[in-house]
């Protein structure tokens, strides 16, 4: 029993499971417009448990998919699989455990998001596979993050509304933005063992200004949203206030220095999504 305590511990560990503060903010704001407010506690509950077992069985899959490839990269070459922390069988029952409690949390919510459950834990689990086939797989690990707030709607709602695509949308341009520029610090390796990445294929300055256009194109959709959902005051300052984060996380950090990085990754990023959050909660519960 110690050791699948500290095995589990060591799991935790390795999929960082404390980020899913990323992705989380932008599923409960998607909840709280499909609410016109605060959802149910059991509603709410359910969602958060969809999210963090999602993400748990994607991350931990994602290390058991790439266990050689990070042995042979110098930044990653110490993760528990490939330094014999974790054995790859607890790994994948970790991951089966964690799809079985998403699909449960799933049916407790509605039909439509119990039979499109499979969809979205294909679409977390497939991104593991996509730096070997293309370049822009920064957007598709985006698009993981990114159905999180449909998803919350339809789990709210139990029917889908178009409008909810544009949060989407959002979030994807800001994991890919994000995800480009974490991936520059393996632009070296990524070239010598032929993975596709925007920095392998565009090199590190052009990577950096694909980052900003993508990041751009966030904070005009970002505007677009506050139109859509008749947002007031608290939104606008919310769709600033990530303009200027987004703006130094990109001045803290270039293609020649990129000591920053995880500083610009880790802790903006998540200040980000909770400043997001907080300000169209907050202007949603005035108005209501």
């Amino acid at each position: 029993m110690a050791s699948l305590r500290q095995s589990t511990l060591i799991t935790l560990e390795m999929i960082k499971w404390e980020h899913s503060i990323f992705a989380l903010p932008f599923a409960l704001t998607g909840a709280m417009l499909a609410a016109g407010g605060l959802p149910t506690l059991p509603v709410l509950g359910w969602i958060i448990v969809c999210m963090v077992s999602a993400r748990s069985a994607a991350m931990a899959f994602n290390r058991l998919v790439d266990a050689r490839l990070d042995a042979d990269n110098p930044r990653t070459a110490m993760r528990a699989i490939p330094a014999g922390a974790l054995t790859t069988t607890f790994v994948a029952g970790f991951v089966l455990v964690c799809s079985g409690i998403f699909f449960f949390a799933s049916a407790m919510l509605n039909r439509l998001t119990l039979e499109l459950a499979p969809v979205a834990l294909a679409v977390v689990l497939l991104y593991s596979y996509m730096k070997r086939v293309t370049r822009w797989s920064h957007l598709v690990l985006g698009l993981a993050l990114g159905i999180a707030p449909s998803a919350a709607w339809i789990a709210v709602r139990g029917t889908f509304d178009p409008r909810i695509i544009v949060l989407t949308a959002i979030v994807v341009l800001w994991v890919g933005g994000f995800d480009v520029l974490y991936a520059c610090q393996d632009f070296e390796h990524d070239r010598r063992v032929g993975l596709n990445s925007v920095p392998q294929a565009f090199g590190l300055e052009g990577a950096f200004w694909i980052a900003r256009v993508m990041h751009l194109g966030m904070i005009a959709l970002l505007v677009w949203l506050d139109r859509l959902f008749s947002l007031g005051l608290m939104g606008a300052v919310g769709t600033i206030l990530v303009a200027a984060l987004l703006a130094y996380e990109h001045s803290i950090i270039s293609p020649r220095d990129l000591r920053r990085m995880n500083a610009a990754f880790f802790l903006l990023n998540g200040i980000i999504s909770v400043v997001f959050f907080v300000c169209v909660a907050a202007d949603i519960l005035i108005r209501h």
